[in-house]
């Protein structure tokens, strides 16, 4: 029995001025007319039912994307009252699992990821599903072959090959590994020497493992966290869940799920992935995912150039954005904010919301 979690409660704030508290970057269509949540779900078509779908996100965005995704069942959409990182959310969605199917595998992905060959994702799942059935103590990580030093992206070093009986049935399985070590987003020079020795892998971010194993994990490395977390299980499915949940997950202390589990456990994979991959972080992801001209800027939008370079412009509907002497910048505008930052800034992006929250103009949050 397989679930598929889908981690939707971002903010989204390296994507101001389009992504807003209310409308972050996983409810916008970043790419072609389809949102980033439901391009995840429509991947997920053939590998999960939707009744065996689970959306984790925070109580301000639940609506919006049970609007967005009318097809699923009532309860599809965990609804966190704050935001406590991903190992709070994945244990609270493996214990909504465990009730249903106390030997079920989860899936675990984020919402906002733009990936390629769709049928090859669906049957690396599959084959990491295997695995997983055939040593239920296995967490198993999904690693993409750098294609070129990403400072970005967070690393995994792999260690010995993992022989495995279990995917026997699929056709040129991909190869796997046991995980030597995470590694943490690299300055320039490391992310170099991580292309070049061919050891280290780009951390997608998803994951598969049994649901009832990831609770065990848990227990053990985040005790404090799991009591928090059980005593929440207890009222799934009851009229107190709603109140619990509140209680409860305030008083929980947010960490990150690789550093609460995969980090520091044992029977960790990591399974190399042949689909084509990136997280979308920044604005510069639009350059890598939808190709710069000869003068190296990528125009999303109606734009006139002159002695422009390396610029990202995007924009909407028919406003003319006009570039003069640019040189590596960031031109994105939308009917109330316009932003316009050098690449080597790009970073501070994210202070912006805070800056604006200081000054009290939440209009443009």
């Amino acid at each position: 029995m397989f679930y598929a979690v889908i981690m939707a409660g971002g903010t989204g704030t390296r994507f101001w001025p389009e992504s807003r508290a209310r409308r972050p970057k996983q409810l916008l269509p970043m790419l072609g007319d389809t949102t980033m949540i439901r391009t995840t779900v429509n991947r997920l078509r053939g590998l999960v039912p939707r009744d065996r779908l689970i959306v984790s996100t925070t109580s301000d965005l639940a609506p919006s994307i049970a609007q967005e995704l009318p097809e699923l069942p009532r309860g599809a959409v965990l609804a966190e009252p704050l935001k406590r990182n991903t190992a709070p959310c994945i244990g609270l969605a493996a214990h909504m699992i465990v009730r249903r199917h106390p030997d079920a595998v989860m899936g675990v992905m984020p919402a906002d990821h733009v990936i390629g060959a769709e049928e090859v994702f669906r049957e690396t799942i599959r084959y990491a599903v295997a695995l997983v059935e055939e040593d239920p103590r296995r967490l198993v990580t999904f690693g993409i072959r750098p294609s070129y030093p990403a400072e970005g992206f967070g690393y995994i070093e792999r260690g010995a090959a993992v022989a495995s009986k279990a995917p026997e049935q699929f056709a040129g399985p991909p190869d796997t590994f046991r995980v030597e070590r995470f590694r943490e987003k690299p300055d320039l020079e490391t992310a170099r020497e991580y292309l070049a020795d061919g050891r280290h892998s780009w951390n997608s971010g998803i994951f598969v493992w049994k649901a009832q194993r990831i609770l065990d994990e848990l227990r053990r490395f985040e005790p404090a966290m799991a009591e928090r977390l059980a005593a929440l299980a207890e009222s799934i499915d009851t009229v107190q869940f709603e109140g619990v949940l509140k209680k409860e997950f305030a008083a929980i202390e947010g960490k990150s799920i690789d550093y609460a589990v995969m980090e520091r456990a044992e029977e960790v994979l990591v399974v190399e992935a042949a689909f084509d991959w990136d997280d979308v972080g920044s604005w510069r992801a639009l350059a890598r995912l939808k190709g710069i001209d000869e003068n190296g800027n990528t125009i999303d939008a109606k734009h006139l150039g002159l002695e422009t370079a390396g610029t990202i412009v995007r924009g909407g509907g028919k406003h003319l954005i006009v570039t003069v002497g640019l040189t590596d910048c960031i031109v994105v505008h939308t009917p109330d904010a316009t932003l316009v930052a050098h690449k080597d800034h790009e970073e501070g992006i994210r202070h912006v919301v805070d800056a604006l929250r200081e000054r009290g103009w939440v209009e443009h949050l």
